[in-house]
């Protein structure tokens, strides 16, 4: 498989301060790789950076195998890098329909197709379409994040802890839906989550941060908590 995005030792952080240090890390196409730690870890750090609102200070990254390092978030998100911040970012004054329709600028002529598509996925927002987004459930805000994410035709979607404070009736329908995303549309997935056993259900490769550094990387069928404990005291 072709790497979408390669990271090669890695380093940055806000001012001059080094949160991130010397990561490795790679997602080839269609493929869903988990980035787990605990709260602090620098994984949200890490997102910012690969996708160009933090700059590195040093490393690579690469997209598509072009060095990226300095290319803005517009170019990032035109070449397929989409990320979806965490905390369940919507533009509250708007309804439904019109934040799907401004995540669709990156891909102007597929916006129907994309929207239908987001649709499929997430019945519930065709059922809300003109509703004003700040009104909608936390649930249902992450879902339209996700959607909005989705409508720039991404290849790989980067998502910043989507289960984080949702009820578990709820996760369970997000990360079936994210499985989706994967199996059945073909997007690859880097999903920060604190919950590894959760992240289990979505990718099938993990690597494990802990103050800034890649500590364990491992298949996630074979990641067990008692190797998170481990991973988590050893630093």
């Amino acid at each position: 498989m072709v790497d979408i995005l390669k990271i090669e030792r890695l380093k940055g952080g806000y001012g001059g301060s080094e949160i991130v240090r010397d990561i490795d890390l790679a997602v080839a196409a269609g493929e869903g790789v988990a980035l787990v730690g605990p709260n602090g870890a620098g994984k949200s750090t890490f997102l910012k950076i690969v996708s160009g609102l933090l700059p590195a200070q040093s490393g690579a990254i690469l997209v598509h195998g072009e060095d990226a390092s300095r290319w803005t978030s517009a170019a990032l998100v035109r070449s397929g890098l989409v990320h979806v911040p965490e905390g369940r970012q919507v533009f509250p004054g708007l309804s439904v329909e019109e934040n799907l329709w401004l995540g669709g600028y990156a891909a102007p002529h597929r916006r129907r197709e994309l929207r239908e598509q987001v649709l499929e996925i997430f019945p519930k927002l065709g059922q809300r379409l003109r509703q004003a987004a700040d009104t909608m459930s936390g649930g249902e805000q992450q879902m339209l994040a996700i959607g909005r994410g989705l409508m720039a035709a991404p290849r790989l979607l980067m998502i910043d802890e989507p289960t984080l404070g949702l009820a578990p009736v709820v996760v369970d329908s997000l990360i079936e839906a994210l499985a989706t995303v994967r199996e059945r549309l073909g997007i690859a997935l880097l999903m920060v989550e604190q919950n590894a056993m959760l992240a289990k259900e979505v990718c099938h490769l993990a690597y494990v941060m802990v103050g800034g550094k890649i500590v364990l990387k491992g298949q996630t069928e074979s990641l067990t908590q008692e190797d998170l404990m481990k991973a988590y005291a050893g630093h």
